[in-house]
């Protein structure tokens, strides 16, 4: 009775909304598990069959999208110290990171960046702040977000189809292995970029 209860809650109408709000919040607040409910409707719509799994990587792609430029707004036209929660140390140091790795390369740091909390936020306000193009700014937030959008969602539709008929179980599996896979690329990413420079380009943590 609770597990029928419980997806015929998560399919609804509202189910697609719910989750546009907390991806659009995780850009600015990290707890916010935006990942988390992607992956459970991507692992919802195999096993039940909705939402449909193209209205979740989409709706997923463009509420990405949505907070990662207003971040970058924020950065832009406010700048990246005006209020106190951008002065916290962790957020600083995030930000000398995205510095960084913006000199070197701005496609490649921001696909990265939209897997890791901290430094998605940071990459944002100081591509902002240091004005770049936002036409070339548009077009690989696009991209990233759906490239990311997609990721979460399959990793959800995979764990359903290995456990075809029980929707709840496969929903918690896949959220679990989401969690566990974002930690590795994480920590791989972390490992790449200390071999590359120890110091200066240090990925901030979560």
């Amino acid at each position: 009775m609770i597990p029928d209860v419980l997806t015929d809650a998560v399919t609804g109408p509202w189910a697609l909304a719910v989750m546009a709000l907390l991806v659009f919040g995780d850009a600015f607040f990290v707890i916010i598990p935006g990942e988390i409910a992607v992956t459970a409707l991507g692992a919802l719509s195999t096993s039940t069959g909705a939402p449909p799994l193209w209205a979740v990587i989409l709706i997923a792609a463009a509420a990405a999208a949505c907070g990662d430029l207003l971040c970058y707004a924020i950065g832009r036209w406010v700048g990246v110290d005006r209020w106190r929660w951008m002065r916290s140390e962790r957020l600083q140091r995030a930000q000398r990171w995205a510095r960084a790795r913006l000199d070197a390369g701005t496609a490649v740091v921001l696909f990265t960046a939209r897997f890791i909390p901290f430094a998605r936020l940071a990459i944002n306000l100081v591509a902002g702040a240091t004005r770049i193009p936002i036409a070339r700014y548009l077009g690989l937030v696009a991209l990233a977000a759906t490239g990311w959008a997609t990721y979460q969602a399959a990793v959800g539709a995979l764990f359903a189809a290995i456990l075809p008929g029980a929707p709840i179980v496969s929903v918690l599996v896949s959220v679990v292995a989401a969690v566990g896979l974002g930690a590795l690329i994480d920590l791989l990413i972390r490992r790449r970029t200390r071999r590359r420079n120890p110091v200066a380009a240090r990925v901030p943590s979560d």
